[in-house]
């Protein structure tokens, strides 16, 4: 039996602490909060869509970073498990569109709460409102004299290892630390970047950390007309350097701000490590007609609303609020009547609707950010235990990893996955 310190009692945390629990150790899990979950009470909507009902290797395919790093983790616990585990515990499940796999209840909470169950009937302590704030750990250069001939073998790496714990309540001696502190998206529920200053201070790189699922910032005062319009099935294209490096079909929402809605959410997760100063983005209001087809369309609807202004010739075509918009980005008066628009207006209005132009100025920031890109360096944990390469008994899992997914119970399966292969691990 080893003793265990889980700090973070979140989705990661709570699977950590129960999968080490119930193999054996003696776990005590650790949450700055006044309750634990407070990240999971807030996702899907208050509603927590907490996996994906699909096979492993569907799964993997939705990941963005770290494929090849979670591909064990994913095998050994797939959303299979996940589900089995949530309904063993008493949890009642429902599986929505796009194989979303929610509590029946509709309820996070209910969520959270079959963790913490699964974890008190394994015999996890757990303490609230107390902070880690220093993980203590041997070093090589002080190890015992027969490791230190051990260490001078092949193979044989001298590493620090874990030995105690410090709170802001209290000291506790220790053999492993898991940390699941989460990002630093949505602060509010205590995200704060606690378990990156851990991994930094044992040696351990981060790598960028950026806004992941979040909404972008775009430039351009014709785009404030539109606020509040939400668009479905478009497809938005983002290019860098002319080469494609996004592509999706579905909703897009313009917001006081910029551009929002899941297929922009997926886009910033996918280029947020690009320099933006090289994207440029647009939009096909109509991909289900290529220019031909729509250039005919347009000509059948002008045909019959050729003595009225062109602003009012497009409103089976576009949403009232964007034909102005799509007209200014067109060079073409509102007022001008149909029966005198030009071929080479027609034409550049065709163009528009299957490219319209967003500038792209940034991602919105972690306050507002789903989830955070980048964290602990892969190449320094070992992806089968989750335990660092660089000191003994430490192991990280869920978002403090440099990994993510798109939307739709991702995040939380790779919470769930790393978490339990830390805690079974020990």
């Amino acid at each position: 039996m080893k003793k265990v310190c889980v700090i973070g009692g979140g989705a990661a945390g709570l699977m950590a602490a129960y999968a080490a629990a119930e193999n054996g150790n003696e776990v005590i899990l650790f949450e700055k909060n006044e309750k634990l979950g407070k990240k999971i009470y807030i996702t899907g909507k208050g509603r927590c869509n907490f996996t994906n009902d699909c096979s492993a290797e569907d799964f993997l395919q939705n990941v963005v970073r770290g494929r090849k790093f979670l591909t064990g983790a994913i095998y050994s616990f797939p959303p299979k498990k996940t589900i089995e585990f949530f309904e063993k515990y008493g949890l009642s499940v429902k599986i929505e569109r796009g194989n979303r796999a929610f509590p029946v209840s509709d309820h996070a909470s209910d969520v959270t709460k079959t963790l913490e169950k699964a974890c008190k009937l394994a015999g996890v302590s757990i303490y609230l409102n107390e902070k880690a704030e220093k993980i203590h750990t041997t070093t090589p250069d002080i190890i015992p004299m027969s490791d230190k001939v051990d260490a001078v073998m092949p193979n044989k790496i001298p590493m620090s290892r874990i030995v105690k714990l410090k709170t802001d309540k209290a000291e506790y001696f220790c053999d492993e630390v898991i940390v699941a502190t989460g990002g630093l998206s949505y602060p509010s529920t205590g995200s704060t970047g606690d378990g990156y200053r851990f991994a930094k201070e044992n040696g351990h790189s981060v790598t960028d950390l950026k806004s992941g699922l979040c909404g972008l910032n775009t430039e351009g005062d014709c785009l404030k007309e539109l606020q509040g319009l939400t668009l479905k099935n478009v497809a938005l294209c983002i290019k860098s350097n002319n080469k494609t490096v996004y592509e999706e079909f579905g909703e897009l929402l313009f917001t006081h701000f910029g551009v929002s809605g899941p297929i922009v959410l997926s886009a910033s997760s996918v280029i947020n490590r690009l320099p933006f100063a090289n994207l440029a983005a647009t939009v096909d209001l109509k991909p289900a007609l290529d220019e031909q087809t729509l250039d005919k369309r347009l000509l059948r609807d002008f045909e019959k609303y050729k003595n009225k202004q062109i602003g009012n010739a497009l409103v089976e075509l576009l949403p009232q609020k964007l034909i102005s918009v799509v007209l200014k980005y067109s060079d073409i008066a509102s007022t001008k009547s149909v029966n005198v628009l030009t071929k080479e207006e027609r034409i550049r209005l065709v163009k528009v609707m299957k490219n319209f132009p967003l500038k792209l100025r940034g991602l919105r920031g972690f306050e507002e950010a789903i989830i955070t890109s980048g964290g602990v360096e892969l190449s320094e944990v070992n992806p089968k235990t989750m335990e660092s390469k660089k000191v003994q008994g430490l192991r990280f899992c869920g978002e403090v990893l440099d990994v993510d997914a798109f939307t739709g119970g991702f995040n939380l399966q790779i919470a769930f996955a790393t978490g339990y292969a830390a805690g079974k691990s020990v």
